[in-house]
């Protein structure tokens, strides 16, 4: 999507949605699913896919860390393999938390993360393959608060913080087949909808944007993340290293900070 043409669905969205709020804040409203999808997809159909799963808990302990996992059970390498995940919290402010971009390497999608709710909603995971081909599978999640709120902290030392990477992947590796790796960057991911507790005012959007994977300098899988991620964005997936080599997280922030981690893979 052009950076222009999202942030006016964005504000569709939030205009829209505002009319179902009194519903959405009671329970998981399937009311606003149709007005988000014309939002994001105008005009395209959308079919039912059984080949793809979001799950996660009925309640959620916290709305700020909400674990979810992604599963597609088509192989990158297939004619009509999904390219591009679209995750969409029907009830947030701002309701798309990240798109992947995947690529040939990852084998079937296997991936773990932690986003965002401001209160119970469906959550829809939209697959869009090659040749724009869209497929919808979904679930409902009970929490609550987790994109406003109030927060605090010493500034300067949340910022230094920032960008600090560990990625790590199971051993033994066995080249040829499926191997999991984790992603976790330190990071405040301030929603823009927060008060600093000090000054009462709104924390600025401050929260990673970018995140890209690659294998030997072949990519494995791009990440764009909005504010419904959470702090310290946290990513578990399946790859399949076909022999050593080095595996690449490279991210990027909103005010422009840059970072990146790299690790060797052996036999």
């Amino acid at each position: 999507m052009q950076k222009r043409s999202f942030i006016y669905q964005l504000l569709i969205v939030s205009v829209l949605l505002a009319c179902f709020s009194n519903r959405a804040a009671a329970e998981a409203s399937d009311k606003l699913w149709p007005v988000v999808k014309e939002a994001f997809f105008a005009k395209r159909t959308i079919a039912d896919a059984d080949f793809m799963k979001i799950t996660g808990p009925r309640r959620a302990e916290s709305g700020a860390q909400v674990p979810v996992t992604l599963t597609i059970d088509k192989s990158q390498t297939d004619a009509d393999a999904i390219k591009n995940v679209y995750v969409i919290v029907d009830a947030n402010p701002i309701p798309l938390a990240a798109t992947y971009h995947l690529h040939e390497a990852l084998g079937k999608l296997q991936l773990s993360t932690r986003i965002r709710l401001e209160t119970d909603s469906f959550i829809h995971v939209v697959g869009e393959t090659a040749d724009g081909k869209l497929y919808v599978a979904s679930t409902t999640i009970r929490a609550s608060g987790g994109c406003g709120g109030a927060v605090d902290g010493d500034d300067t030392a949340i910022r230094a913080a920032a960008g600090k990477i560990k990625l790590q992947v199971e051993s033994p590796v066995k080249f040829g087949d499926i191997t999991p790796a984790t992603f976790i960057i330190k990071h405040p991911m301030f929603t823009g909808l927060q008060r600093d507790l000090v000054s009462q005012g709104f924390k600025p959007a401050f929260y990673i944007n970018k995140v890209n994977f690659t294998y030997n300098q072949q990519p494995l899988m791009d990440v764009d993340f909005g504010v419904g991620t959470s702090e310290d964005p946290y990513l578990r997936f399946d790859f399949i290293p076909a022999k050593p080599g080095l595996l690449e997280a490279k991210a990027e922030d909103n005010e422009g900070g840059k970072f990146s981690h790299e690790l060797n893979i052996k036999n």
